[in-house]
């Protein structure tokens, strides 16, 4: 068998330089605190990518990460919490792209399915579709978005067994499930480890093959 279970802080070392990142979370909830945390402490990596539902609040780790230097661009639906993206976005100091968030979700899901895109109406006829390719079907017009993968996944869960399958309460599902199978390496925070075979396989809801490494810590997804 093995052995998922590492450290916040080696699990962080995969990030590098120039890497993409994706955190999974809707503001706090199900959002993998220890792991950006960690990341923002331990790992000196430079201009990341970061593609997030929102950047948080100031409360939150990814707060500093933001404000950190270290970012170049961030893929979000919204930053409103986050005085310090929204600075970046005025001053161009970092790239700072907003999309409506069930097109993130599905640029997102396209990735993890090795889709070339997904067609969607939403944003046609505003500053959504700025730059982007326009497909007529059946005298209805669509924008054409692209996939998102990442180099590594910070996600968060509830559960997790040896083997890595996940179960995820909840409305803390929403961004973790797509970005688990959107990048190249998959980290979970999570706040029980169970021997394989202790969760129904009805439960599971981030199989295991896509987990490449879990970090145990305490509190509530």
């Amino acid at each position: 068998m093995n052995n998922k279970v590492i450290s916040a802080e080696e699990a962080v070392k995969k990030v590098k330089d120039g890497d993409t990142v994706m955190v999974g979370g809707f503001l706090a909830g199900g959002f993998p605190e220890d792991l950006v945390r960690a990341l923002v402490d331990t790992n000196s990596a430079s201009n990341l990518t970061i593609i997030s539902n929102d950047t948080g609040t100031p409360e939150l780790s990814i707060y500093n990460l933001v404000k950190s230097g270290r970012v170049k661009r961030i893929f979000a639906s919204y930053i409103g919490s986050n005085p310090e993206t929204g600075r970046l976005l005025m001053t161009k100091e970092a790239e700072v792209q907003l999309f409506p968030q069930g097109t993130l979700a599905e640029k997102i899901r396209a990735g993890g399915a090795g889709l070339g895109g997904v067609l969607t109406p939403v944003g046609v006829g505003t500053m959504v579709e700025e730059g982007k390719k326009k497909i007529e079907i059946d005298e209805r017009e669509y924008l054409l978005e692209l996939p998102l993968k990442a180099d590594v996944a910070l996600i968060r869960a509830h559960k997790a067994d040896e083997e890595g399958n996940l179960v995820i309460n909840g409305s803390s599902r929403n961004f973790n499930l797509v970005m688990a199978t959107a990048a190249e390496y998959v980290v979970a925070q999570i706040d029980e480890y169970v021997k394989t075979g202790e969760i129904d396989p009805n439960h599971v809801n981030v199989p295991g093959i896509f987990v490449d490494a879990i970090v145990k810590v305490g509190g509530n997804a």
